[in-house]
């Protein structure tokens, strides 16, 4: 009886050691995609799946990401191969304390997806080293 009531006490502890512990299934940062970014409202129209068109890049993170020149990199699904293959690549110079940051269509960018497919995006740094990526459905 001495060895259950052991057993039991040292499961116990186990049990609830384990509900303290966070797991999360993916860490900083996290990219997403949106129709446009609002100053008032934030984020308009989120998803991971669009028309045609312009669109703008959401990276989240909790710490600074300590960036200042980047990239935003398209590349592209291509079905006869069943790779990605480089599609377009675009400038920006941002602070590196910035967590929060929207990467849109400005002087410098067309940030816009001409083609229906699946396109794979990365934040790229100055070395060109990838910072986060999401996949992305554009559609007709």
């Amino acid at each position: 009886m001495k060895n259950f009531r052991a057993l039991f006490i040292l499961f116990s502890l186990l049990v609830l050691y384990g509900m303290q512990t966070a797991i999360y299934a993916q860490s900083s940062p996290v990219m997403f995609f949106c129709e446009r970014y609002d100053s008032k409202y934030g984020e308009v129209g989120v998803s991971d799946r669009f028309t045609t068109g312009y669109l703008t890049v959401m990276v989240k993170s909790n710490d600074p990401l300590g960036l200042t020149d980047c990239h935003i990199q398209f590349d592209k699904f291509n079905p006869d191969t069943y790779g990605f293959e480089y599609y377009k690549k675009f400038d920006f110079v941002v602070r590196p304390s910035m967590k929060y940051i929207y990467f849109s269509k400005n002087e410098n960018a067309d940030m816009k997806f001409e083609e229906p497919g699946i396109y794979r995006v990365f934040l790229l740094d100055s070395k060109d080293r990838t910072v986060a990526s999401a996949l992305i459905e554009i559609i007709r």
